[in-house]
């Protein structure tokens, strides 16, 4: 395998996802350049004109490396290549030297607790046997019972049923999520040296950051001990501690050693390179030893995410998030949406309500300090796809629980009045999973110059939040007193301030002696001396 050359940073700001805007884009579903119905590497460069006139600052993107797409390319095979449905590396590297010429950044996820059952090393390791040194890069181990026809242990896998799969020698392979996708032991130096050599690969074609998958689970308790239930004795799915208690095999305390090895050879690269955790831990402290100078530069804050639609919610969870942020010197990550879990405009309420409370939660975001991260289609107020025919659904968590999430993974709409609009290339009718009837309304070219419209408010929410003083550092919010049920905070810089309100409080208020509106999530009515805010509305004023 090649390497291409080194591309020139874009900027010598060590500094810059401190208080970046970040865009998921989900690979395949983002845009098709070939007309096979999948999103590609090229589909992707072809659109960054798109994103770079959003207001994004970089790009993260789900995996597109070599693979069996048991669970959407988070199943690798070759964490050097791209999978051909993809595209190849040379269109990686254009991909890459384009977004970099339009000023923007890419990320890349990284998966590192498990890998494909199709990886060579999993081939060698089930070919060799029990005891060989193949083996030894994964966790195998002997099963309970007489003739140990019983798991190791009575560990679940997050896609439901036993984390442990019995192959034909007789020993048992654990696999925290599907069965083809095994679980490597991180206490082996030869898996420790291969990730390292992995990131070394990436960087040198240019990324600027890893969102790490799974980055609380790579080291398991030492004796792989008993949880002490699961859904087949008790009815409880262990997966529901997830963030709320410790398991032996999450977030244990010497997966700290494997980020603090990576940290020196991201700092040994130009341009600020960083890493995001996608970590699950029992507590805010917890989580926050994940984040610091010696280890990774951000953890995404999932309990935004989870806030409920209250005022008091949406209060704690920001007071908690930014005040850990200053135990550990490094900025809050803020999401609403990602691949994993249910659009949040279907879960603010589905329908008008749904999309009305989702572009004021909009609002909230882009003015909290720290990182944000949107999930492709966020900006066009897209809802969850709920009636996907359970024969296309291709999410592996759905074959075992029922569950899936697929339906916040269906192909973003750019343009035309049918399915799937836009997608692929001119007269393609292909798409790997399809679009309602109602997402013409909420295509790109739909939205696009139409005042009022989500993808609009996006644009011009992000343009303040890179162009207003206020807002274009990480220091913290100051709340103001306001009527129950409403949020009120101020930000300052250079004698600029800047204040975010969001009516949250089931009747419509009154905002005044805060400046001059300059963006709002609904129509603003004058009253007096302020501004009527709606229902489930926020809005910026300014004042300088």
């Amino acid at each position: 395998m090649t390497s291409a050359p080194h591309p020139t940073p874009l900027t010598a700001d060590d500094d810059w996802w401190r208080s970046a805007v970040v865009y998921q884009v989900y690979v395949r579903s983002f845009a098709d350049s070939n007309s096979d119905g999948v999103g590609d590497l090229e589909g992707i460069r072809q659109r960054l004109p798109y994103l770079r006139d959003l207001g994004v600052d970089a790009l993260w993107l789900t995996p597109f490396y070599t693979s069996p797409q048991i669970d959407a390319g988070y199943d690798v095979a070759d964490y050097r290549d791209v999978d051909p449905l993809f595209g190849n590396l040379g269109d990686f590297d254009a991909m890459i030297t384009d977004a970099h010429a339009l000023g923007l950044r890419i990320i890349v996820d990284l998966v590192p607790n498990h890998t494909s059952s199709a990886h060579p090393w999993f081939t060698a390791a089930l070919a060799a046997g029990p005891g060989s040194p193949e083996r030894e890069r994964y966790l195998f181990a002997e099963g309970k019972g007489e003739h140990g026809e019983l798991p190791p242990n009575d560990w679940e896998s997050i896609f439901g049923g036993p984390a442990w799969t019995r192959v034909p020698d007789g020993q048992w392979y654990l696999h925290l999520f599907d069965p083809a996708q095994p679980d490597l032991n991180w206490r082996h130096p030869e898996v420790r040296a291969e990730f390292e050599d992995v990131l070394r690969f990436w960087l040198d074609r240019g990324v600027d950051g890893f969102r790490i998958d799974v980055a609380h689970g790579m080291i398991k308790a030492e004796g792989l001990p008993d949880v002490g239930f699961n859904s087949m004795t008790t009815g409880q799915r262990q997966s529901e501690l997830l963030g709320k208690g410790r398991l032996p095999y999450f977030d244990q305390d010497e997966v700290h050693d494997i980020y603090r090895a990576w940290r020196p050879i991201l700092d040994s690269y130009p341009g600020g390179r960083m890493a995001v955790a996608e970590a699950w831990a029992e507590t805010p402290q917890r989580l926050a030893r994940y984040i610091g100078p010696d280890e990774l530069h951000q953890a995404f804050s999932f309990d935004f995410l989870d806030a409920t639609w209250s005022a008091d919610s949406f209060r704690k969870v920001i007071d908690t998030a930014l005040a850990e942020s200053t135990i550990v010197g490094a900025p809050t990550t803020w999401v609403l949406s990602n691949h994993d879990r249910q659009r949040h405009v279907t879960r603010y309420g589905d329908g008008e309500v749904g999309l009305r409370r989702a572009r004021a939660a909009a609002l909230l975001m882009l003015s909290l300090p720290g990182c944000a991260y949107v999930y492709q289609g966020e900006e066009l107020g897209l809802p969850e796809v709920l009636d996907l025919p359970d024969e296309l659904r291709q999410d592996p968590a759905f074959l075992r629980t029922g569950e899936s999430r697929d339906g916040c993974r269906v192909p973003i709409p750019w343009s035309g009045e049918l399915a799937p609009y836009g997608f692929g290339p001119e007269g393609s009718e292909l798409s790997w999973l399809p679009a309602p009837a109602t997402w013409r309304a909420l295509s790109v070219a739909a939205q696009a110059g139409v005042a009022g419209s989500t993808l609009e408010l996006y644009r011009a929410a992000l343009r303040i939040r890179h162009e207003h003083p206020a807002l274009a550092g990480t220091d913290g919010i100051t709340w103001l007193e306001t009527e129950p049920g409403v949020l009120a905070f101020r930000r300052t810089a250079g004698g600029a301030e800047l204040t975010c309100v969001v009516n949250i409080s089931g009747a419509e208020v009154t905002v005044a002696g805060h400046g001059r509106p300059v963006v709002a999530s609904a129509d603003l009515t004058e009253r007096g001396d302020g501004h009527v805010l709606p229902v489930d509305a926020a809005a910026w004023f300014e004042r300088r």
